[in-house]
């Protein structure tokens, strides 16, 4: 076992194991203090809510806590092993809202026989929450349970695995597109993978500007096509009339490749194909479609960016989800909307084409960050994300 394999187990288990906690957010250190916080005092604002249910964001914590809620059928790229081996990645995204957003968290793993199952349990429990972020559930179940539960409930319903990425992704590529010279509207992009990221990535893009006309999404078979008779409807609504079969044919002559799928797919012969001044999105973790050394030196005229924090230009959702959520929360969104993801795109977008702060630099350790190929993306630490991102989010709510 590496010693960083060590070093995950050992932070998960000591000092006790787990990485979140409940903790009181009013004293109960005397007699009056548990009157108060019990019986009888807890009865008032009860009877309140029960006069006006919008009393409940008043007097207690349902307008600040969001349930994580998975299947454990997607687990980050370990796949299907069930919703009780997920239970580490909810409380690491607990950890994520609370630390950037300060927002709580309950994990909430679901041992549920059916799509119809897991959306009746999201239900029954929703009272509790004020936003739900589904997380690390297989496409298309995904799709049909997120659909199904923005229909039945009054509070955020967010798949962060579709549009938490598509957030990012997008916000990225606009400044790729910026520093290539290159319009949104104008270039040819393949998208590899075609389940909740690739297909609420290219939706989010489509919003925005890009020609659907230009787009190829490829999966594990090639590429979606309209002769093919395996495709599910998310898939087919992408489906084109075209000759091309194979990613290697898809990548001649494009402009941006983006990778939500599997590592080493992409050979150097495809990205010496691709158009003056590509952009290379590849994603898959924890190792990529092509590893940046490679890319760079089959081109020296892209923009490369990857799901990890060891290379420049990392696509991370941190970026988005708790930030979207605060924004939602503090404007007591019912849905959160496509409007609303577009005006954090934006707002992401514009935050790293700005001077980074002394103190952004020395927590990565940098002497500089300066928009450009190696700087695309605003960086998880950076302070101003708090302030930038969840006002422009609950601006654009409904």
């Amino acid at each position: 076992m590496t010693t960083l394999n060590q070093q995950a187990l050992d932070y998960h288990e000591f000092p006790r194991p787990g990485k979140i906690s409940v903790e009181s957010s009013k004293p109960c250190a005397t007699a009056q203090d548990l009157s108060l916080a019990y019986t009888p005092g807890v009865a008032e604002p009860v009877r309140e809510i029960a006069k006006n249910p919008e009393n409940a964001y008043r007097y207690t914590n349902k307008g600040n806590l969001v349930a994580v809620i998975t299947d454990g059928t997607a687990i980050l790229g370990l796949g299907n092993l069930g919703p009780l081996a997920s239970k580490p990645v909810m409380e690491g995204k607990g950890i994520l809202f609370k630390r950037f957003a300060n927002i709580d968290v309950f994990d909430i793993e679901v041992n549920a026989p059916s799509i119809e199952s897991f959306i009746e349990t999201v239900v029954n429990i929703s009272p509790t929450f004020g936003g739900i972020n589904l997380e690390d559930i297989a496409a298309p179940h995904c799709f049909v349970i997120e659909k199904a539960l923005k229909e039945r409930l009054d509070i955020p319903v967010f798949h962060d695995d579709q549009h938490g990425t598509a957030v990012i992704i997008c916000a990225g590529l606009l400044n790729a597109l910026e520093i290539q010279g290159k319009k949104l509207e104008d270039v040819k992009l393949v998208c590899l993978g075609a389940g909740a990221a690739g297909l609420a990535g290219m939706r989010l893009l489509i919003s925005m500007g890009a020609k659907k006309e230009n787009m190829l999404l490829v999966d594990s078979k090639g590429v979606i096509h309209a002769e093919r008779s395996d495709l599910n409807v998310y898939k087919q609504e992408f489906a084109k009339d075209t000759p091309l079969r194979t990613l290697t044919e898809a990548m001649h002559g494009a402009d941006v490749f983006i990778g939500v799928s599997g590592s080493n797919l992409v050979s150097q012969d495809m990205i010496k194909s691709m158009a003056p001044r590509p952009i290379v999105f590849a994603m898959a973790n924890p190792d990529p479609e092509i590893l940046p050394s490679e890319a760079h030196a089959a081109r020296d005229d892209l923009i490369m960016a990857t799901g990890r924090s060891d290379f420049p230009n990392q696509v991370n959702n941190v970026l988005g989800f708790p930030f979207i959520f605060r924004g939602a929360l503090d404007a007591r969104a019912k849905q959160i909307t496509e409007k609303m993801l577009i005006a954090a795109v934006k707002a992401l977008a514009e935050l790293a084409r700005e001077p980074v702060p002394e103190e952004v630099l020395k927590a990565y350790n940098a002497k500089e960050m300066t928009f450009g190929k190696d700087y695309i993306l605003p960086k998880p630490f950076d302070p101003r994300l708090i302030e930038r991102i969840p006002p422009a989010v609950a601006k654009a709510a409904d």
